[in-house]
């Protein structure tokens, strides 16, 4: 475990120059460097013209204000944010091929890597998000839930929270090759929950395109390397930190993620999300197909 604290609390040098010259920043650059304390992964995934306007700064505020910190550009941030990165969290890792590993050892390693993706997935997570994605749930005629290959066990597992909560929630392409009836059943203003992570499937692109063209509000659940893209045609976008020692992604943040949309819906929607489980506990009762 201090391994994790150790982790979460070093200072980047990024961070360390900002505060070092905080008091000498113009107050444009000021609102950057917040913005980029607030968020350091940011640096990562957006390029300084984004950054620049999640900031509400011009791109000459951004290049000054890298300058002003040291650096030649803003490609050299970059590139000292990702050795960092590489240095404190093991993307990619794989355990195939390396030395035979102490059980004790490989269970405190995976246990460490979880719960430092938990603790920054829930760090960067905007309350605003959650809400408007409750909120586009609740005005939602029907919500779809969408996972391919190891994610559509978690778009099952959030089909069946949300159904607890409210009518209409359904698995698109529950049915292998009936995406063109599933997708002739949606509409104007229905949700489209996306779980995605790569390997991505071709026909996701032509999913989407058609979600566009009936309106449907999209919210994304996703690695956080793919919030820009998932940005285009999202109007919500959860990113995940979905690190692993091999065997693919973690999909435990992804879970959790899924799980947050549901308790966030049960609190907007209140006394009828209340009303809906108890109905459906009372039919449990009436079945009586549970212990």
């Amino acid at each position: 475990m201090a391994a994790i604290t150790r982790e979460l609390d070093m200072a980047s040098r990024l961070t360390l120059r900002i505060q070092e010259k905080l008091s000498r920043l113009t107050p444009s650059e000021q609102r950057l460097a917040r913005l980029i304390l607030e968020r350091q992964d940011d640096i990562l995934i957006h390029s300084a013209t984004e950054l620049a306007a999640m900031a509400q700064v011009s791109k000459a505020t951004a290049a000054r204000f890298f300058r002003t910190l040291g650096y030649a550009d803003f490609n050299e941030v970059r590139l000292q944010a990702r050795e960092e990165r590489n240095q404190t969290e093991p993307y990619r890792y794989s355990l195939v091929g390396s030395e035979k590993i102490v059980l004790g050892k490989a269970i405190g390693a995976h246990l460490e890597l979880e719960i430092v993706n938990l603790t920054k997935t829930f760090e960067e997570l905007r309350s605003d998000r959650l809400t408007e994605a409750a909120e586009l749930i609740g005005e939602a005629p029907r919500v779809w839930i969408l996972g391919t290959g190891l994610e559509e066990g978690i778009a099952r597992y959030g089909r069946l929270l949300l159904a607890r909560l409210r009518h209409n929630v359904m698995l698109l392409g529950m049915n292998s090759h009936a995406w063109a009836e599933d997708l002739a059943m949606t509409g104007p203003r229905d949700v489209l929950i996306l779980v995605t992570l790569e390997p991505r499937p071709r026909i996701l692109r032509k999913i989407l395109a058609y979600a566009r063209t009936t309106r449907m509000n999209v919210i994304t659940i996703t690695d956080h390397t793919y919030t820009v893209p998932a940005q285009r045609f999202s109007r919500v976008v959860l990113p995940c930190h979905v690190s692993s020692f091999g065997l693919g992604p973690s999909h435990t943040s992804i879970a959790s993620a899924m799980r947050l949309i549901a308790i966030a819906y049960a609190a907007h929607a209140g006394d009828t999300a209340q009303q809906r489980s108890d109905i459906i506990a009372d039919i449990h009762e009436e079945l009586d197909d549970v212990e």
